[in-house]
């Protein structure tokens, strides 16, 4: 076994504990454990792929392994603690977490972004530090070690985790995601926690049947028998079925309300990942968490939240592909191919134009009938809040739900501020039709009625539509975490990458490393923007420009180490950021973001600087 640098890690602070069954722990109490720490956000989708890919070390390792989610906020709601008990029930999480509200763990660990894993041994010393998605194989084999090192010198204990599970309440709906009023005046929900599709009477309460029989799985055939995992959008085809975002399965699925049948219409069960095909047979290209679907064009359009894009599903053919977006996270408008967006969440269709709720940018976005991409409501990836009023400085906190009124305006389900706002592209004004909502999710038109989704409460809630608009007093944030201080004028600009242990990089077809760099606002880079094979750049900023964000997407192929393996196996560790800096005469001339392995150019070369997928801060 080749020797691994080992630091200390610092121990656990934060507000509370869940999963414990109210006991707090410790890192001195887990001695002798192997623990994984996963700091996460809950509006993070890539933190969200990564409690999908932790569920199955999870389980085979249970006896040596202790997963400890940290729960560093972004947004202002994602700080209040019944907020994080609903996240941690909502999304199957079983494992302690630690609330760590004012990002005390966070700080401690230097950690940059989400998700960010760190793994420590059995005597309590980092061995292992992993940005973004993708890393289960490596965490795997790593953790394989631990048990045969620490076996063998005795620091090794075996036996029950810590964690405890909550009660189950009994309601009718647990976390509802997304409704559709049926032609027969009947509502369909996905029911999301419970990985089904519910049909409930007029009423919005009474429930007709259950489709799926509520195991997380994705299997077709009869409503009893079919299985989905955690889906969310659903749109009507002309034919009378109904289109499932199936999200963890990152699968489209069609549904028949005449015959209960289920059955798949694309995706391949596996997320997409960098360098696969993006257009082809529905069956054989991958997706990566569809969110929403909504009919539009004679197509099947896919808010594509995993990769920051709209792809669309044309029934015609069977075939899906990409429509809007690069995959890089952020705001920018623009012909579809050179447009980003930030985990689109929400779609519905007007006459001329797609509307959009690209919840991390709390922004409402449209495209057009040419392709083109713009926004309507939302300034970034960092600026939220609950503020109305013209357009162009009106805010909004991750919303998730947009629905087309009838006058041809748009009510937005502003999920973090539990509100439900509208805005009016006649006259540029956003204005607010209900609060006291719990994290809204989707709207639907019933009458001269509006029927909310209130995923939080799990239910759906009527709303008369008011005539006149809810005045709030006006409030407005950033994200919890502090700007990076960095020195104007030379950066150095350094992307840490080690191939986990059994890997080297790959070069048989030339370099297997890429680092894509630029800048918000564009004039903060002087130079060093733009695509290069090497992981290292100097950056040179302007000192004229006092604040940005620097977008990062650094790519390193690796593959297993084994002369006697003619066709080994490989893996490609990619990775977005989006750091947001201040330039101060004191800050840092050096900007380590970890893609894996430990930063050992620090300081102290102690904690590491974590970073990951996700684009926010």
């Amino acid at each position: 076994m080749s020797k691994r640098a080992r630091v200390r890690a610092p121990e656990l602070r934060g507000r509370s504990w869940i999963n414990t069954g109210g006991k707090e722990l410790s890192l001195v109490g887990l001695r002798g454990r192997i623990v994984v720490l996963d700091f996460w956000t809950f509006c993070c989708v890539n933190c969200l792929h990564v409690l999908d890919e932790l569920r199955e070390l999870e389980e085979k390792h249970r006896d040596t392994v202790v997963i400890v989610g940290v729960h560093s906020p972004k947004f202002a709601h994602e700080a209040e603690h019944r907020a994080v008990v609903d996240a941690v029930e909502r999304y199957g999480v079983e494992h302690p977490v630690l609330d760590d509200p004012e990002l005390a763990t966070w700080k401690q660990y230097a950690v940059r972004a989400w998700p960010t894993l760190v793994v420590i041994d059995p005597e309590g010393r980092v061995v292992a530090q992993h940005a973004g998605e993708g890393h289960a194989h490596a965490i795997e084999k790593l953790v394989a070690e631990l048990e045969a090192e620490h076996g063998a010198k005795g620091t090794l204990r075996r036996g029950d985790g810590p964690y405890v599970a909550p009660e189950p309440e009994p309601t009718v709906l647990r976390f509802p995601g997304k409704a559709l009023l049926l032609p027969s005046g009947t509502f369909l929900v996905t029911d999301t926690t419970r990985h089904q599709l519910v049909e409930l009477d007029e009423d919005g309460e009474s429930v007709l049947r259950r489709i799926g029989d509520g195991t997380r799985g994705l299997a077709d055939g009869p409503a009893d028998r079919a299985r989905f995992q955690e889906p969310q959008g659903l749109a009507p085809l002309p034919d009378g079925t109904v289109v499932v975002a199936d999200t963890v399965n990152h699968a489209l699925r069609r549904f028949d309300p005449a015959t209960g049948e289920v059955t798949t219409l694309a995706g391949t069960g596996r997320q997409w990942m960098q360098g696969e095909p993006t257009a082809g047979p529905g069956r054989e290209v991958g997706l990566s968490s569809p969110w929403d679907v909504a009919w539009w064009r004679d197509r099947v359009w896919i808010a594509m939240a995993g990769v920051h894009q709209l792809w669309a599903y044309d029934p015609a053919d069977g075939s899906v592909g990409v429509t809007a977006g690069t995959t890089n996270e952020g705001l920018v408008d623009g012909p579809g191919a050179e447009a980003w967006f930030a985990q689109p969440s929400g779609l519905a269709a007007g006459a001329d134009r797609l509307w959009v709720a690209d919840s991390e940018t709390s922004a409402l976005r449209f495209v057009d009938t040419d392709g083109t991409v713009h926004t309507a409501v939302g300034t970034g990836l960092f600026d939220f809040g609950h503020r109305d009023g013209e357009a162009g400085q009106a805010l909004l906190q991750h919303p998730l739900g947009v629905t087309v009124l009838p006058d041809g305006s748009v009510a937005v389900a502003d999920t973090y501020n539990h509100a439900l706002r509208r805005y009016d592209p006649a006259s540029g004004e956003v204005t607010t039709l209900a609060t006291d909502l719990r994290e809204p999710s989707d709207a639907v038109l019933v009458g001269d009625d509006i029927v909310v989704v209130e995923s939080a409460r799990h239910r759906l809630t009527r709303l008369r539509l008011p005539e006149e608009a809810v005045r709030v007093e006006a409030v407005a944030h950033r994200t919890r975490r502090e700007a990076t201080e960095v020195a104007p004028g030379t950066l150095l600009l350094d992307v840490v990458f080690q191939a986990p242990a059994g890997q080297k990089l790959d070069t048989r077809y030339g370099p297997s490393t890429r680092l894509l760099v630029s800048a918000t606002p564009p004039g903060l880079l002087r130079s060093g923007g733009g695509a290069g094979t090497g992981l290292g750049r100097v950056l040179e900023l302007d000192p004229e420009v006092t604040e940005g964000v620097l977008h990062v997407s650094a790519m390193a192929a690796s593959c297993d180490d084994d002369p006697a393996n003619a066709y080994p196996a490989c893996h490609v560790h990619q990775q977005d950021w989006g750091v947001p800096v201040r330039l101060t005469a004191s800050g840092a001339t050096r900007l380590p973001l970890v893609l894996a392995g430990l930063d050992e150019g620090g300081a102290d070369g102690a904690d590491g600087t974590g970073a990951g997928a996700d684009q926010t801060p």
